[in-house]
């Protein structure tokens, strides 16, 4: 594990970003982690329109149509936010690949060094790509990327109570219950619980 940093003013690169991780298999072919690049915006809103019936549910409220959040220029906007982000630290923004296809994207947030040593992860898979240890896969590259390659100690993700797929991803990772968020997003037009997960360094089981 690497020796926690502490970051100080602006236009500082993560350790561990940019980058791409090693490759896990699943049934599907080799999964891998990479840096987002502008160059997902199509498959990215091609392939979250397709997954609306399946990602409005879980996903924070948008305003307005959902293809209206999920066109090309929408992607160059969030494109250009998330890599501003990382660059100043706080985050890291991946698309996730199978056999070098764009299947998601996994991002690694609220990053914290010193004392701290914690971030929170958050991922989606097209459902072209699921149900074959995909996502699996990817939050496991995720975590250990977070742990050896960032510094972090402790990460975290919140979950939908009914959300049973995402959260046999998690426990599958090694994420545990620690607690119920009351009213925590605003999710398909209303305010709802999450549940609380956490996993530390000491209890990740590795590639």
């Amino acid at each position: 594990m690497r020796t926690p940093v502490f970051l100080t003013g602006r236009s500082v690169r993560h350790p561990g970003w940019p980058a791409t991780t090693p490759s896990l298999p699943t049934a599907l072919g080799q999964v891998r982690l990479r840096p987002l690049s502008r160059r997902d915006g199509r498959h990215w809103a091609e392939f979250r329109n397709a997954d609306e019936h399946l990602l409005r549910p879980v996903e924070p409220t948008v305003p307005g149509p959902w293809w209206e959040s999920h066109t090309r220029a929408v992607w160059r906007r969030n494109y250009a936010g998330l890599t501003s982000l990382a660059v100043e630290g706080h985050l890291l923004p991946f698309a996730i690949e199978v056999d070098g296809a764009f299947a998601g994207q996994l991002t690694l947030g609220n990053v914290q060094h010193g004392v701290v040593c914690s971030c929170w992860i958050g991922y989606w898979v097209y459902s072209g790509f699921s149900g074959s240890g995909v996502a699996t896969a990817a939050v496991r590259l995720g975590v250990e990327h977070a742990v050896t390659q960032v510094g972090m100690h402790r990460l975290e993700a919140t979950v939908l109570e009914s959300n049973v797929s995402s959260r046999r991803v998690l426990e599958k990772v090694g994420f545990r219950q620690e607690g119920l968020l009351r009213r925590n997003l605003h999710i398909n037009g209303q305010w709802q619980d999450h549940l609380l997960v956490g996993l530390t360094a000491e209890e990740r089981r590795g590639l």
